[in-house]
């Protein structure tokens, strides 16, 4: 997407999510401001990630925070007004990596601010953040972010759990990871992803591989058995009792959104 230009000349304040998506698009970029992209490039580069990013799936770029720092000291924080503990990421350096970040986006795109005070991060969430065009990721560290760019940059400020971490670099790659594996040809198997946990609402049912038996404990039977619908029942029965057992809150929310099935 080509955002729209304010009456300077510069990007406008917020991601904007209007314009078409150009002919033939399908890559979505991940876009990282962070002041420690090893971090992200160490994960980023290995396994399936790396893979999709070879095989032209997905792409990931890197924007070093402290770059857009404009004293000789490169600093990027500052003590909070009011007093407090800790340091604040100052909002011209992290407006300014931003809007580099922007540079030549096209398609639907969101900035997202990982923050213990955001919408809590669900599989829900993931299927509709992997329907965009281009990612952008801020990865705060210290004490917090000044307020003033969170209301002139951020779409979303998310969460990964009711825990604080040192900074944002790891709950961005859950998040890039759990979108990543949601787009066609990242998994080599759709069944694959249409079959994980929570997909569909309830916890995925208990796998079996060789050998036969283990310490005594055999492959139930029914997995043996060849009867794919018998295999099936088995499978979805499995998978209610552990949702039931394991996780009482989803399997509330399931029964509410299906209420003839239960």
């Amino acid at each position: 997407m080509e955002h729209p230009q304010n009456s300077e000349g510069e990007l406008s304040s917020k991601s904007s999510n209007n314009a078409p998506i150009s002919e033939g698009h399908s890559v979505l970029n991940f876009q990282f401001l962070t002041l420690f992209p090893e971090i992200l490039s160490s994960v980023l580069q290995t396994s399936l990630l790396g893979k999709a990013q070879k095989n032209g799936l997905l792409s990931y770029q890197f924007t070093q925070i402290r770059d857009f720092s404009e004293d000789r000291h490169r600093t990027v924080d500052d003590t909070p007004y009011g007093g407090g503990e800790g340091m604040v990421l100052k909002a011209d350096v992290l407006h300014s990596a931003w809007k580099s970040a922007q540079k030549g986006a096209r398609g639907k795109t969101a900035t997202i601010l990982l923050s213990p005070q955001g919408d809590l991060f669900t599989q829900d969430m993931a299927k509709d953040l992997a329907t965009y065009s281009q990612l952008i990721f801020v990865c705060g560290h210290y004490e917090g972010v000044d307020e003033r760019f969170i209301d002139l940059c951020v779409d979303r400020e998310v969460s990964v759990g009711n825990y604080v971490l040192t900074g944002g670099e790891l709950p961005a790659l859950v998040m890039a990871d759990t979108i990543a594996r949601l787009i066609p040809g990242v998994i080599g198997n759709p069944r694959s992803v249409s079959r994980d946990s929570l997909e569909n609402g309830l916890l995925k049912y208990p796998q079996y591989t060789r050998p036969k038996e283990f310490q005594g404990v055999s492959v139930p039977d029914v997995l043996l058995s060849g009867n794919h619908r018998a295999i099936e029942a088995w499978r979805h029965r499995q998978m209610v009792e552990r949702t039931q057992s394991k996780r009482p809150d989803l399997w509330q929310k399931y029964i509410e959104e299906h209420p003839g099935e239960c």
